[in-house]
């Protein structure tokens, strides 16, 4: 019986992993290209494609404008055929394009005005933003937001905030000069700012007092693997009296969606200025089979709010993944654009054929090294349950 309850969990535990991965995903990557779509059809582009996943079809239909809608049958992205691409990753076909009828390249995406095209490539990633900001804003607006005032409970010995002088029953006020509200805040400061010095100042005994303190570089072990963050040692306070809920007018909520959207973009590019430098661990770069792990895990342990929580910060790292200027994602599209405007032509059919095949080198590399990572991060979690 302990056997067969065990593989009933694991399969009930692999079928949620497998719901909510596609379901994260799916809703992500629709957005995503339904932004390209939606800005295609009001620039007057002819669609033939709108597909969710690659590969064989596994169900389609055709609209009224002959646009194929289809779920294909690998669910890693998706994508928009416009007239005139060549493929998925809009290549423009200018052989075709010079065979069409003259209506019919009329409505061909790559003969569009400079401005249309790049209007129509960077609405995909608009549409990931939006969607974060959204999410994030009707998350507080409607439940509002747990949060526990920044006062100090305890402070950990030969920790770095016991060296700067920091006291329990401390109540955080500003680091370097901007106003802390929660204990969380506090947290984002300090995590992303490990070796740096920070002025806090802190309100003790009814007066304020500043402490000069430099977080620690310590490995912490999160769902996405190893992170190396910085950490003072301080605990927030567990009086029942320092939990408070923040509830939001629907202004409050979109600019609480809008900061929340823009500390997801800050901590990638932070994580990325430290990657080059040397300072942070290639090891945290996530591929498929983690954000799947990572979305059964959410499902399970923080239910419905979780999981739309994580499409909320899943969308807005593919919105600034695909605005990197490399060619075959849409900010490569961008940059020949700019080369295009700068230039007052585009760029040669040779020199893009090259830079999308560049590219695809780049994309296909990433893919297969955060593929590895997954690979390395799942092994360590079965031998870490099997001890």
């Amino acid at each position: 019986m302990d056997l067969l309850a065990t593989i009933g969990g694991a399969t009930n535990s692999l079928l949620l992993t497998i719901v909510s991965f596609l379901i994260v995903l799916g809703v992500v990557v629709f957005v995503h290209e339904f932004g390209h779509f939606w800005v295609g059809r009001r620039c007057g582009v002819g669609v033939t494609a709108f597909s969710i996943g690659f590969g064989p079809e596994l169900a389609g239909w055709n609209d009224r404008h002959g646009t194929r809608w289809k779920l294909c049958a690998i669910p890693l992205g998706g994508y928009v055929k416009f007239v005139g691409d060549l493929n998925a990753a809009s290549v423009p076909d200018n052989d075709e394009v010079q065979r069409m009828p003259e209506e019919e390249r009329a409505i061909s995406f790559p003969f569009q005005p400079l401005w249309k095209r790049a209007a129509i490539v960077a609405a995909g990633p608009v549409a990931n933003f939006i969607l974060a900001i959204a999410i994030f804003s009707g998350l507080n607006y409607a439940m509002g937001r747990q949060v526990i005032e920044p006062r100090i409970e305890l402070v950990q010995a030969n920790s770095a905030a016991e060296r700067a002088g920091f006291k329990p029953h401390d109540l955080i006020l500003s680091i370097n000069g901007s106003a802390i509200e929660t204990f969380a805040d506090m947290q984002r400061w300090v995590s992303a700012r490990a070796g740096e010095t920070l002025n806090f100042v802190v309100e003790r005994d009814g007066r304020q007092v500043p402490l000069e303190a430099v977080p620690d570089l310590k490995e912490q072990e999160t769902p996405f693997g190893k992170q190396r963050i910085g950490l003072l040692g301080l605990q927030a306070s567990r009086d029942p009296a320092s939990i408070k809920t923040m509830t939001y007018t629907p202004l409050g909520a979109l600019k609480s969606g809008a900061l929340e959207t823009w500390y997801v973009v800050d901590r990638t590019f932070d994580y990325m200025g430290k990657l080059i430098s040397g300072r942070e661990s290639a090891d945290q770069l996530s591929g498929p089979i983690r954000i799947a792990q990572v979305s059964g895990q959410v499902a399970s342990l923080g239910g419905v709010g979780g999981l739309i929580s994580l499409v909320a910060v899943l969308s807005v790292s593919i919105g600034l993944i695909n605005l990197f200027p490399v060619p075959l994602l849409d900010g490569g599209h961008l940059l020949f654009y700019a080369i295009e405007a700068v230039r007052g032509r585009p760029l040669s059919e040779k020199a893009q054929e090259i830079g999308f095949r560049i590219g695809f080198a780049i994309v296909a590399m990433l893919m297969l090294f955060a593929t590895w990572n997954d690979i390395v991060h799942l092994g360590a979690t079965f031998i870490t349950r099997g001890t």
